[in-house]
């Protein structure tokens, strides 16, 4: 396929989603028409866009100049390896999260059901642009057009007052990062006038000025990313937007700083320097040890997936951080090991956890509840939900042969071939965090056995439970998409990585060829055979074999002599959900643990209460730390620029005044 003809598909898929977006307007209350025809229209464009990025990938880079900005200042729009891949990404999250969405949406939420395709739409669509930009000024306007669209889906009950302050400390957060990016654009034009991309890539900035652009797109891009600490607004908007919104936000909004920071850092800045990568390591470890210790002790379900969001995002961090640190010292190899890991990473949290929070929009649709003490046994009334979760389950906790553990292995992989790195002092700490990575990978798997086992296994924690209803049609079918992309994912890494070696081509100089490719797609290497190998589909034949085996013993041997009886429960007969372990009792061990980590407040009744209440609420301590003096420092501030307005215009006089004495004074000078 020509690539001009590719990066003219891909808008031609932006400009569907728009124009499916404005006929929401025509439908604004008719919910039918909305959800069993726009959705799957837009689902259609999602597929769509998924075969032009993958189809992209592998062809040149290349431009068009669309007359749509202001007089001199038109949209240049450029797809190369890198921007086609997470195309790719976007248009896999897209289809499954509005196939989903379909069946989801039958009642509308808040906001009508026209106005929100809308916003929906737009949401996809500056996504894609953002994929697409090839200037400060057309990534500006479709950044900014992500921002204010995500911050309305999140809104979308716009009623309830908390919701409409998780949107406004996301919408807050954003606009800061977004005046961090405005000033690293401006230091990577190096004073030329020119804002495009191309002219940005071949001015040389000195070690000092690129590291301070550095920092501003650090800033910039983990703000939308939701690294430490600017996570804050993460754990309070997931929950309160819609799951399907969710699942885009944590699928691919996140996504999208991470995207802008590798093109800043691998594509528009012209070099590496190593203390960058151990920036990153650190801000990425601590990130991913602090999701995944408060996803431990969450008791709502979309709180603990977004938390778990978090620790994901800290490990691509972490990936970064590796492959910024292997370029520093011109290990281009290894660099594209540790990058491949991280568009790995990217392709597989896509997928799964875009799955669990559709899950969870199911659970909260059919019982009306996100609070784990009060779920349970759901596996048999929404089985469809429970199976597909916990395919996601398994893929999150990084278990073979799903999508989660090829992408952690790689990571691991990469951490491997840290000592020979040029450093003693690097040479001692890595590994550490090689070993706190493994740590976080454990916590992960005990947080996502929390997660099934208390709201799908045991017995119902509450009567209403049984009338739960499974998902319909459409809501299964976006199930069944991201299992699929998790399954596969998991068991053709090598033909992933066929895929991702033009994308580190491009951004690391190097990819893992021959080494990854010259053993058959069976067998995954990332360097060498006599290293490490892994097989994904022989594991699958041997596990599948295995169970296959064990029934057909069990079936032959001992049919007929296994009697049922009820569990003796250690002698007490009666056994009900509340003898079941709980969210706040499966999170106790972790509070204990790593008590300096949270805040915690207790409610302790005194021995003379006649009923006693026992409390304890666990909190940020981020928030209360950084976050909470700076809103009254602000807050004091603006009362103190406020008390200026006095409402006479004998004092506005005199402060105009004042100031033009000070500036002939100033001029004098």
């Amino acid at each position: 396929m020509d690539h001009r003809f590719v990066i003219q598909l891909a808008l031609l898929v932006v400009a569907g989603w728009l124009t499916i977006g404005a006929t929401g307007f025509a439908f604004m209350r008719r919910t039918r028409v909305v959800a069993h025809g726009l959705f799957p229209a837009g689902a259609l464009l999602g597929a769509l866009l998924c075969g032009v990025g993958l189809a992209g990938v592998s062809g040149d880079a290349q431009a068009v100049v669309l007359p749509l900005g202001l007089p001199g200042l038109p949209f240049h729009f450029r797809l190369d390896a890198l921007s086609a891949y997470f195309l790719a990404v976007l248009g896999m999250v897209s289809t499954g999260v509005s196939a989903f969405s379909a069946g989801y949406f039958r009642k509308g939420e808040g906001t009508p059901p026209g106005l929100l395709c809308f916003e929906y739409h737009v949401c996809l669509a500056s996504l894609a642009l953002v994929l697409l930009a090839a200037d400060a000024y057309s990534f500006m306007v479709a950044w900014e057009t992500l921002t204010v669209s995500a911050t309305f889906l999140v809104m979308t009950n716009y009623r309830i007052a908390e919701i409409r302050a998780a949107a406004f400390l996301y919408f807050l957060i954003s606009h800061v990062g977004a005046l961090a990016l405005l000033l690293c654009f401006g230091l990577l034009q190096a004073n030329t006038g020119d804002y495009t991309f191309a002219n940005m890539r071949v001015q040389h900035l000195d070690a000092f000025w690129a590291s301070v652009a550095f920092m501003l797109a650090l800033a910039g891009f983990g703000a939308k990313a939701g690294i430490f600490p600017l996570h804050v607004w993460l754990p309070d908007a997931h929950p309160a937007a819609p799951s399907p919104v969710s699942a885009l936000m944590s699928g691919f909004v996140l996504k999208a700083g991470l995207y802008g920071l590798l093109r800043t850092v691998f594509d528009l800045l012209h070099l590496q320097i190593a203390w960058w990568g151990v920036l990153l390591l650190a801000l990425g470890l601590f990130t991913a040890l602090f999701g995944v210790v408060f996803s431990a002790i969450q008791t709502d379900m979309k709180r603990l997936l977004a938390y778990s969001s978090i620790d994901n995002i800290g490990l691509m961090f972490v990936s970064m951080g590796l492959g910024v640190l292997f370029r520093a010292f011109g290990m281009n190899g290894l660099a594209a090991l540790a990058l491949t890991a991280l568009l790995y990473q990217v392709a597989s949290h896509a997928a799964f956890k875009s799955l669990l929070f559709l899950g969870t929009g199911a659970v909260l649709h059919a019982t009306g509840e996100r609070n784990l003490g009060r779920l349970g046994g759901l596996i048999r009334t929404m089985p469809w939900t429970a199976w597909t979760a916990l395919a996601g389950a398994f893929a999150s906790a990084g278990l073979p042969p799903f999508s989660g553990f090829v992408s952690e292995w790689l990571l691991l992989q990469s951490f491997l071939f840290t000592p020979g790195l040029p450093n003693s002092f690097l040479n001692m700490v890595v590994p550490v965090i090689a070993a706190l990575i493994a740590l976080v990978a454990a916590l992960a798997g005990y947080t996502m056995v929390k997660f099934f086992g208390i709201v799908f296994l045991g017995q119902p924690r509450e009567a209403r439970l049984a009338r739960a209803r499974d998902a319909g049609a459409w809501e299964r079918a976006g199930y069944v998409w991201f299992v699929a992309a998790s399954v596969l994912l998991g068991l053709l890494p090598v033909q992933v990585v066929g895929v991702l070696d033009q994308v580190t081509r491009q951004i690391a100089g190097a990819d893992l060829g021959s080494a990854a490719r010259g053993h058959g797609w069976l067998l995954l290497v990332p360097t060498s055979v006599d290293r490490a190998s892994y097989m994904p589909a022989v594991f699958l034949a041997f596990f599948v074999c295995s169970c296959a085996l064990a029934w057909v013993l069990v079936r032959r041997f001992y049919h007929g002599r296994v009697r049922r009886a009820a569990p003796w429960a250690c002698g007490f007969p009666f056994v009900t959900a509340r003898m079941q372990d709980t969210a706040e009792g499966f999170g106790q061990p972790i509070r204990e643990i790593f008590t300096p980590f949270f805040r915690i407040d207790r409610q302790l009744p005194s021995p003379f209460d006649t009923q006693p209440v026992y409390r304890v609420v666990v909190t940020d301590r981020v928030w209360s730390a950084l976050y909470a003096p700076l809103a009254r420092a602000v807050a004091r501030i603006a009362q103190l620029v406020g008390s200026l307005q006095t409402g006479r215009i004998a004092i506005y006089l005199t402060y105009s005044f004042c100031v033009l004495i000070v500036l002939l004074v100033v001029v004098r000078r």
